[in-house]
């Protein structure tokens, strides 16, 4: 393991690139969270498998986000990328079996382009403090309250039998949805049932949300029942509270799994996501991939091209190599996109430095 990882711990020279996203203060509930590699170095197909010496390297879907984002479309990325194997966002899996389309964003949209034109400065303003929060207008309001109440029947309606052409068109790609993320901790119970039902009929082992006490609480024994997980996504606590710990939450429940994202612990921390990945091996059930600073470089905490930062992502993969650790590593791309680049070559890079840390 030794040279191997030496030699990709210093590595920088994988050039690349995410495509920075607007955030809006009210969205409806329910909705979710390298250069190119050269000629000797192509990613394989989806068909081809993206599991190098054991460790199965996938995606969550979420890296796609600057992409139209229909099923269909994740299949095609899949496949560009040569990924067989990913964590599903909810929204696709949904909009492919008929949910009510959610008008949101179609009439934010629609309210910034009735905004008049702000002329630039002729002199430099003084600083005038922090940006008043934008007021959301009673029409996006009630379109939201509308939506809401229109998915909810419609989840609740759902025939069950209709996932399996969602399951069919994965299938016959050669993809494996091991996660479907629908973040379901602060649904009713009657809808995060629904989330498991869906989830199962996919062929999934579990449904994720941001860790929190709450979420484990509703979850776990809704988990328990479909015999599934009650998978949950770290931030930066365990950075921000010195006194965190995943102890608690497996205590409530042998339902309970982790998706541990080494590079928000990393990030936060500054200490070796190896360290927690043996100690709660047989409780994490996938990690999400990325390269960050630490907490003291620079620019702390802060997203890099793999290879360019300082989480040590040779010493991480080889480890689920060597001690044989049955869990998911999926890419979560969330690094600055070049203009010449897009986000499903960037996968693809990350795809191929991850296969030739692993072979």
């Amino acid at each position: 393991m030794e040279s191997k990882l030496n030699s990709f711990q210093t590595r920088r020279a994988f050039l690349g690139t995410s495509a920075a996203i607007a955030g809006v203060s009210m969205l409806p509930s329910g909705l979710s969270s390298c250069s190119g590699p050269t000629a000797q170095s192509v990613a394989p197909t989806a068909n081809q498998g993206s599991k190098f010496s054991g460790v199965q390297i996938g995606a969550i879907t979420y890296s796609w986000r600057d992409q139209p984002s229909g099923l269909e479309d994740v299949v095609r990325y899949c496949r560009e990328a040569g990924i067989n194997s990913i964590e599903l966002m909810c929204e696709p899996l949904e909009e492919f079996l008929g949910a009510p389309k959610n008008p949101t964003w179609d009439l934010i949209r629609k309210l910034m382009e009735q905004q008049p034109p702000v002329a630039p400065p002729q002199t430099p303003s003084p600083p005038q403090g922090p940006r008043p929060v934008m007021e959301i207008p009673q029409e996006i309001k009630d379109a939201i309250s509308k939506y809401n109440e229109d998915v909810r029947g419609w989840r609740l309606s759902l025939d069950i039998s209709k996932v399996a052409s969602a399951k069919k068109l994965l299938d016959d790609a050669g993809i494996d949805a091991h996660i479907v993320k629908f973040s379901p901790g602060s649904w009713d119970a009657e809808l995060i049932d629904y989330a498991y039902k869906v989830t199962k009929a996919m062929g999934a082992k579990g449904v994720s949300d941001e860790i929190g006490e709450e979420a484990v609480k509703n979850m776990a024994p809704i988990a328990e029942k479909h015999g599934m997980y009650a998978i949950f996504h770290n931030h930066m606590q365990f950075g921000e509270d010195p006194n965190f710990s995943y102890d608690p939450f497996i205590a409530v429940s042998d339902a309970v799994r982790f998706n541990f994202d080494i590079g928000h612990y990393f990030g936060s921390t500054g200490k070796n996501p190896v360290d927690m990945i043996k100690k709660y091996h047989d409780k994490i059930f996938s990690i999400h991939i990325k390269d960050k600073t630490g907490p003291t470089a620079e620019s702390p905490n802060s997203n890099q091209v793999w290879g360019q930062g300082e989480t040590n992502l040779a010493e991480i993969l080889l480890t689920l190599k060597e001690e044989k650790y049955p869990i998911y590593a999926d890419i979560e791309l969330e690094y600055d996109i070049k203009p010449w680049s897009d986000s499903v070559r960037e996968v693809r890079t990350c795809v191929q430095y991850a296969r030739n840390i692993l072979i």
